[in-house]
């Protein structure tokens, strides 16, 4: 447990040192929610229709912008070797990144969704359950991030096949995240659609940073 804590500490201390990721998908997740005014018009109704879908698609886009530096630059300068001869295992290395992305990269997405959430006239009724919504579909994107960018690791081109693996398994975490968002703006209760959002986040921690450590391997 304690090489596993000090590996997500690094984690953390190295997005302290290094904000501009986190800052730079934040800024990303409220550029792209403000541009939809724009596209779809000032009519307020039109956009609460939208609103959903779009802040949980800006969001999941933004969460992938980090994953393709998760492992590259620690490969480049030697030191994922050394992580992985320290003698924890590939898969707890998976699973300590996957949570300092979702610590450094998530949550401030979370904290965002007020925000976002006027910009794009989502009813505040529902920004709770779009914070709790987005928190959930962040953990799994964050798991199954790690897997493509230990998937893609030393691939040529492997930003841009990043996203190609990871986005078309997120189609049901949005799905689920939009329509828990749904709900709440129409009063009804969200509580299936997160608990079903909370059950793959339950599936992808064990089998995410196991199939990511088996990558890392190069098994």
């Amino acid at each position: 447990m304690r090489p596993w804590l000090a590996v997500l500490s690094r984690e953390l201390r190295l997005a302290v040192r290094h904000p501009g990721d986190a800052l730079a998908a934040m800024l990303f997740f409220l550029v792209v929610c403000s541009l939809f005014p724009f596209g779809v018009g000032p009519s307020p109704e039109a956009l609460a229709r939208l609103a959903p879908g779009a802040l949980v698609a800006a969001g999941l886009l933004a969460a992938l912008l980090p994953l393709d530096r998760l492992f590259g630059a620690e490969a480049e300068d030697g030191s994922l070797d050394l992580l992985l001869l320290s003698g924890l295992s590939p898969a707890a290395l998976a699973l300590a990144k996957a949570t300092g992305h979702w610590l450094t990269t998530g949550l401030p997405l979370v904290a965002a969704v007020p925000l976002a959430g006027a910009m794009l006239n989502l009813d505040p009724a529902a920004w709770p359950t779009a914070c709790a919504a987005l928190a959930l579909a962040g953990v799994v994107l964050s798991l199954l991030g790690t897997l493509g960018a230990a998937l893609t690791l030393g691939a040529r081109r492997g930003a841009a096949l990043l996203p190609v693996l990871v986005l078309p398994l997120s189609v049901p975490v949005a799905i689920f995240a939009a329509a828990a968002i749904e709900a709440a703006t129409a009063g009804l209760s969200p509580r299936p659609y997160l608990l079903l959002l909370a059950a793959l986040a339950a599936l992808a921690t064990p089998l995410a940073p196991l199939a990511a450590g088996s990558a890392l391997r190069g098994d």
